[in-house]
């Protein structure tokens, strides 16, 4: 072989050791949940939660975690309500609080859940811990598809909404492997957005998905003081604290 041809053939060979170990670097996966990392690929998955004193109850700038305000969110004859319980429960550790979700589709219950979170009382951020799922089908108890609690085998808290969001972040909001992987996405914080409860302005919008469908997405979008307004074709028409609370 010439001396050309050796050289040739070296060089290829380096060129594919390079490739191979950039391909088989730790955290080369977009679906991946990347730890302390700060490229715009990354998927945040920690969250500092340790350094947090959490809380039960307040009101962060996107979501209100007050016993008795509730969200009400209808198209057509699909109807969604979102209450927050005067109820709490320790999830791995640490108390939180029930947020009761029960959705309906022509006057039938489809959904119920309880969902578990706590906020950070020196950032404001909110942590999700888990959620007990009813499905129901025909009137009947289904299944559970989708119940997760934080401490339950490699589950673990992931942060539903963040006190001060910027375009670009990126987070993990469910952290249960194999059952519940969804993720958020800033996009948008000066939305322009109506609903029948009202118009808005500078509106929070995300784009969210699962690590267990990549090819899943929808949008939610969300109004400080309120909460979430757009959910899918899901849009606010009521929102407010219950009389009886």
């Amino acid at each position: 072989m010439k001396f050309n041809q050796i050289k040739y053939m070296w060089l290829v060979t380096i060129a594919v050791f390079i490739l191979a170990a950039c391909s088989s670097a730790p955290g080369g996966s977009e679906d991946s949940p990347i730890q302390g990392s700060s490229s715009s690929s990354a998927w945040q998955a920690e969250f500092d939660i340790e350094n947090c004193t959490l809380i039960t109850e307040g009101s962060s700038a996107y979501f209100i975690l007050e016993p008795g305000f509730q969200l009400v969110l209808e198209v057509g004859s699909e109807k969604l309500a979102i209450t927050v319980l005067a109820e709490t429960i320790e999830i791995d550790g640490t108390q939180t609080r029930v947020v009761e979700e029960r959705e309906w589709r022509n006057n039938q219950l489809i959904e119920v859940s309880r969902n578990f979170f706590a906020m950070c009382e020196q950032t404001g951020d909110v942590f999700y811990y888990g959620e007990d799922v009813d499905m129901y089908s025909g009137g009947q108890l289904s299944s559970h598809s989708g119940a997760w609690r934080a401490g339950e085998g490699a589950a673990r808290a992931g942060l539903i909404m963040p006190r001060q969001p910027v375009v670009g972040m990126k987070y993990f909001q469910e952290i249960a492997p194999g059952v519940a992987m969804d993720r958020a996405e800033i996009i948008s914080l000066d939305e322009t957005f109506s609903t029948p409860a009202g118009d808005f302005e500078n509106v929070l919008k995300t784009r969210e998905g699962t690590v267990l469908n990549p090819l899943e997405k929808e949008f939610k979008q969300y109004v400080r003081g309120i909460g979430l307004i757009q959910d899918q074709k899901l849009l606010l028409t009521s929102y407010g604290f219950l009389e009886n609370q």
